[in-house]
């Protein structure tokens, strides 16, 4: 299991669990009781109804994941050094320059935990579990051992898929619905904590939708139930036996539970392990543009919630949109049917969409909401910009370290200057870059509160292409004059990334 460093605890991929039908609490079935809630002398006290029938029709589809990887050995260790004539002398040398003898090589083993969903033998799993394996071997509840090989791997969701050949047809799980889970739904897990086999562990869905930074598709069930190095690849089950989740990663300042786990929840699981069944790989959309989070400012304008939608703050060139129909400061508040509370959830709507066909996407333009038609392309990874609708900074920095030269105009605290070939690579501002060169930056200003720096350009202003300082101007006072209180500017930095910027006309 693989850490990722946070202050002070580690997160480790391992992972968390989800229920649905909801759980009894601690029950006291008395046969009598004294007032004010004592229990009677002779009431039969019990815990909360057990989950054994649940956990016993399952144990057999929670299956082991034992993988060794052939490790090339470092250099050899230096041998310490010890006086010549020492009793040790021979001792550190046999130890330290012989201990490789068995080659260049050794093994490294690891465990984790799958479990079956067909009966033919296809198993899910974690890719960090399988991750770089030569061998894969899956152990059963009853002691048995297959070897598996690897049909499709996802980095971005952190799931596999395996396939075996039993003997016999094998005891698959069912997936359930994950949307439908609530916090505080009783969850089950069961998995191969520290190499123990299966062990069963109980408790509630304590959050949805959480966001770890573990990739560009994070949405996890948050669980309490005990998770450990181990469970990874593991099922989360609701007490409909049910799996509504794959436990994947931990928060764990010691590397065991301390009762915050996450899983990949089967709304986002169940299409991608479609896909690598079938296809061996993933096959997401592409919509070809960056966005960003809707300013309150601008959002204010355009009439919607503040920090709902996601902002288009640049189409990529050669991309589906690059010809329309999305244009850039539109904001995207639905995607195929499904809502776009913030701008990660558009990354998702678009990756599960199909390809090659006409999607309705609803946007907010010029403050009215209207439905536009967009057709995605087909992701590929060896293109840097469609990895995923790439989410801009809206902080990137411009070049701080830019000469201050005095501005040919000044402009809401700004001065500025047409960007030419000169000052161009003064600023070393990409050629695709053109615009306005923001030269300085009044303190106090409210551009400089809105965090504009020297060394960015100026792109549009209202959606509209500027290139002088003249032009900037006339469509500030235009924009006055209709009674806009704020002007939105599309700013670039050197490289070219684009975020949008709410300056007050008042």
């Amino acid at each position: 299991m693989r850490g990722l460093g946070m202050t002070g605890l580690c997160l480790l991929l391992a992972a968390g669990m989800a229920g649905e039908t909801a759980f009894p609490a601690f029950a006291q079935t008395a046969l009598g009781a004294q007032p004010g809630g004592a229990p009677a002398a002779n009431a039969k006290l019990t815990g909360p109804a057990p989950v054994s029938d649940i956990a016993e029709g399952l144990l057999q589809s929670v299956v082991n994941i034992a993988t060794s990887q052939n490790v090339k050995d470092e250099e050899t260790s230096p041998v310490p050094q010890v006086p010549k004539g020492s009793p040790f002398e021979d001792l550190f040398e046999d130890f330290f320059k012989n201990r490789g003898g068995d080659g260049p090589n050794h093994k490294v083993n690891s465990l984790g935990s799958g479990f079956v969903i067909d009966p033919s033998g296809y198993i899910v799993t974690n890719n960090h579990v399988i991750e770089n394996a030569d061998d894969i071997e899956v152990i059963f509840a009853d002691g048995s051992k297959l070897k598996a090989k690897l049909v499709g791997t996802d980095t971005k969701t952190d799931l596999s898929v395996l396939k075996v050949e039993p003997p016999e047809p094998l005891q698959a799980v069912k997936f359930g619905d994950s949307k439908k889970m609530r916090i505080g739904d009783w969850v089950m897990a069961i998995g191969n904590p520290f190499g123990l086999g299966g062990s069963v562990t109980l408790g509630i869905v304590s959050a949805r939708g959480r966001n770890i930074n573990a990739g560009p598709y994070d949405n996890f069930i948050q669980t309490d139930a005990a998770i450990n190095k181990g469970n990874s690849g593991g099922p989360l089950f609701n007490m409909a036996g049910e799996v509504i989740g794959i436990n994947t990663a931990i928060i764990s300042p010691s590397g065991g539970s301390i009762g915050i786990g996450f899983a990949v929840p089967t709304e986002l699981a169940q299409n991608v392990i479609d896909q690598l069944r079938q296809y061996g790989e993933t096959r997401r959309g592409w919509l070809g543009v960056r966005i960003q989070p809707v300013p309150d400012d601008l959002a204010k304008a355009a009439g919607i919630k503040a920090g709902r939608g996601a902002l288009i703050g640049s189409i990529i060139d050669g991309g589906p949109s690059a010809k329309g129909p999305l244009k850039v400061g539109d904001v995207v508040i639905s995607f195929n049917g499904k809502d776009v509370a913030e701008s990660r959830d558009l990354v998702r709507s678009v990756a599960e969409s199909p390809i090659d066909q006409e999607i309705d996407a609803v946007i907010f333009r010029d403050g009215k909401r209207q439905t536009v038609k967009v057709r995605l392309a087909r992701m590929q990874d060896e293109k840097p910009d469609a990895k995923s609708e790439e989410q801009a900074d809206p902080n990137a920095p411009g070049k701080d370290g830019a000469e201050q030269g005095e501005a040919a105009d000044s402009i809401m605290g700004l001065g500025l200057e047409t960007l030419d070939d000169e000052n161009r690579a003064a600023n070393s501002i990409a050629e695709s870059v053109e615009g306005l060169l923001i030269t300085s930056v009044e303190p106090g200003s409210q551009a400089a509160q809105k965090g504009l720096k020297v060394g960015e350009v100026i792109v549009e202003v209202g959606q509209e292409f500027v290139d002088t300082p003249e032009v900037l101007a006339e469509k500030l006072a235009k924009l006055k004059n209709d009674g806009r209180r704020s002007a939105h500017l599309m700013v670039a930095n050197a490289r070219g990334d684009l975020r949008f910027v709410a300056i007050p006309l008042e």
